[in-house]
């Protein structure tokens, strides 16, 4: 990460931003802190942040909370920090936009080593320029990252784009969880199994007509997920 880039910090224990903030400047970013929500919102809307670190256990406005009001505006990078007997609130923030977790405690060169691979898997899996248009009126354009129901534009989280343009990339491979997990996470975390099932139903609930039976996101028992989608263009 060059200078200049951007991390805003937000935990309510003054040691662990203290640190974090510490060996981020050493690497080059920019740092700034909060140790509230409310703090936080007004920060990331005041001035250029390019990496979030939140923790999920703030008073007052929760770290979920926070990341749904990012995810309403923006797409940048967001790394959770939560507890180990934290695994519901994990998947959460996962579901609602947050791309990897840290477990407390934690040591700082993990941080910035995640950090450093979300960077990396933000550069995109496919690098066609083309939209691939399937039946039922999905297109997706991989090299700009949008994906289009029709005429509209959806919304999808940057976990959610990458497993959508892994699997549309090769229709009709079966996709192991552990494989789809390493598009996500990439292969230095240990990130939760369920996790993948989490993205994969709220990616169902934005692409398919009928989440219940999808068209394009089919679960093949016992092995993982593939694409089920035919490519008319």
């Amino acid at each position: 990460m060059n200078a200049g880039f951007s991390v805003l910090i937000v935990d309510d224990e003054k040691m662990i931003r203290d640190a974090v903030a510490a060996y981020l400047s050493r690497m080059g970013c920019d740092t700034f802190q909060a140790d509230n929500g409310k703090d936080a919102l007004q920060i990331f809307k005041k001035e250029k942040v390019d990496f979030i670190i939140l923790d999920l256990m703030l008073p007052g406005m929760t770290g979920e909370g926070i990341c749904r009001q990012i995810r309403q505006e923006s797409n940048v990078p967001i790394i959770m920090l939560t507890a180990k007997t934290q695994e519901e609130s994990v998947l959460e923030g996962l579901r609602i936009g947050a791309d990897d977790y840290v477990t407390k405690p934690f040591s700082v060169k993990e941080l910035f080593a995640r950090m450093e691979a979300v960077r990396r898997r933000m550069t995109g899996i496919a690098s066609s320029e083309d939209a691939s248009v399937f039946e039922g009126g999905l297109s997706i354009n991989f090299g700009h990252s949008e994906v289009k129901k029709g005429d509209a534009v959806i919304g999808l989280t940057r976990s959610e784009r990458k497993l959508l343009s892994a699997m549309a990339a090769y229709p009709k491979k079966v996709f192991t969880r552990d494989e789809l997990m390493e598009v996500v996470f990439g292969d230095d975390t240990d990130s939760l199994d369920r996790a993948i099932d989490t993205h994969i139903k709220n990616l169902r609930k934005k692409i398919e007509d009928d989440p219940r039976n999808p068209n394009y996101i089919k679960t093949v028992h016992g092995l993982g997920y593939k694409f089920g989608g035919d490519r008319i263009k």
